[in-house]
């Protein structure tokens, strides 16, 4: 089977918009939050975001939306894009032009896309408003394609002239690293012989804010302490938004282009909690099965992982759960990887989790360094025994798992080792 490699990277995030500045941040730990200011109305008891800087998109009016240069988009396009579609647009540039890809490399029938996306309820709460008070036909006729889950894959998939596998996952948080595993699955069996995987999240008060009557949210007025997986005192999640793309090759595309790739996909495993709707299992079984299935497809031996970026997202649940399946998969001798979660430098950022993450695992594996987590003032001792680290090393993990969960107990593991 065709070896895999991720040859580029784009970025849009609230830790950094291009691959620079994002790898700076996860070194020195610098995180994107801040006092949200359409969280600080007094009925919101949420007031901590990790907001993406640069771009303003709060008008349901594309006209009135700006970002920064050089970016540009037409209006013809705007008009069927979410402001998370043009967070994924913009990181699509970058990550075309990371890996060095013609116009030819990009539009063929070898070259697909996967995205993943929760939709724009802030733009279908406009849409459906407007139709229910001026009437249907005064409502955009590109309504539809800009605020559903989907909206990013059709627009990008449209402008971009992509003629291979296309699709959009929708399993919540762990929908990017689904793309990301079936379009593994697509390249290994010479199915295509380039992906691009997308992930997005408008990151606005409609996209984020819902999730304060699940009790999920962190409701900390400090920014620096909201985020904080693995602490004892974790009380929920920051929200985020942005966009980040990952470009996929074949080691043969790779050999023909003379590309430099930052790592190699070894493979994946998924698995299912089967116990809830919107909680882990308390005992990690699910994401356990997940670690296990991506270990034994890639034939890799636990010992042998350096480095774990956690699903970890800072709830009291959730971070337990994961602790307790990575001291089950981590309990041979000998084994005892340095665990992080970057949430607590960037938020969760719900369907972009997972995507963003890879992409961090990508930028640590080529640029050798392992980036801390931050903000622990206690270890829960729950995480007792687990490698933790709190500040960043400056040592090259050569193999390294990717974890991500999401809603109904869908759990999924990526493998990335070191190109050689």
């Amino acid at each position: 089977m065709p070896r895999v490699f991720i040859t580029g990277l784009g970025f849009i995030t609230s830790i950094g918009n291009d691959r620079a500045s994002v790898t700076r941040s996860l070194r020195e730990l610098r995180h994107g939050f801040e006092l949200y200011p359409p969280f600080q109305d007094a009925s919101i008891p949420v007031k901590v975001a990790a907001p993406v800087r640069g771009f303003s998109m709060d008008s349901t009016d594309c006209e009135d939306w700006a970002f920064p240069a050089p970016y540009s988009i037409k209006r013809e396009v705007l008009r069927g894009m979410a402001p998370h579609g043009v967070y994924a647009w913009c990181a699509m540039l970058q990550a075309v032009a990371d890996a060095k890809l013609t116009d030819a490399d990009v539009s063929n029938p070898e070259t697909g896309l996967y995205a993943a996306s929760g939709g724009s309820p802030f733009l279908m709460g406009h849409m459906l408003q407007r139709m229910h008070e001026v009437g249907v036909m005064r409502c955009s006729p590109l309504g539809i394609v800009a605020s559903i889950s989907g909206t990013v894959q059709f627009n990008l998939v449209a402008h971009f002239k992509i003629k291979g596998s296309s699709c959009g996952f929708a399993s919540a948080c762990a929908s990017s690293s689904h793309a990301l595993g079936f379009a593994y699955d697509d390249l290994a069996l010479g199915r295509q012989k380039r992906m691009f995987v997308v992930g997005a999240e408008d990151g606005n008060l409609d996209a984020i804010l819902p999730f304060a009557g699940m009790r999920a949210l962190s409701l900390q007025k400090d920014p620096d302490l909201a985020s904080r997986p693995f602490d004892v005192a974790r009380d929920g999640f920051v929200g985020t938004g942005g966009g980040v793309v990952i470009v996929m090759e074949t080691e043969e595309e790779v050999a023909r282009r003379g590309a430099t790739p930052y790592c190699e996909v070894l493979g994946w495993g998924q698995s299912s909690d089967g116990h809830n709707v919107a909680i882990s299992h308390p005992d990690g079984h699910g994401l356990r099965a997940a670690m296990e299935n991506a270990l034994r497809a890639t034939g890799t031996r636990s010992e042998d992982v350096d480095y774990v970026n956690a699903h970890a997202t800072s709830t009291p649940i959730g971070d337990t759960s994961e602790a307790k399946a990575l001291k089950a998969i981590f309990a041979t001798p000998g084994a005892r990887p340095a665990v992080s979660s970057t949430k607590s430098l960037t938020g969760h950022g719900l369907s972009l989790a997972g995507a963003m993450e890879s992409g961090f695992c990508a930028l640590a594996i080529r640029d050798g360094f392992m980036p801390g987590s931050a903000h622990i003032t206690r270890l829960d001792p729950a995480c007792e025994g687990l490698n933790i680290i709190r500040s960043t090393l400056p040592a090259q993990p050569h193999l390294v798992l990717n974890n991500v969960s999401g809603f109904g107990g869908a759990n999924v593991s990526l493998v990335f080792k070191k190109a050689s």
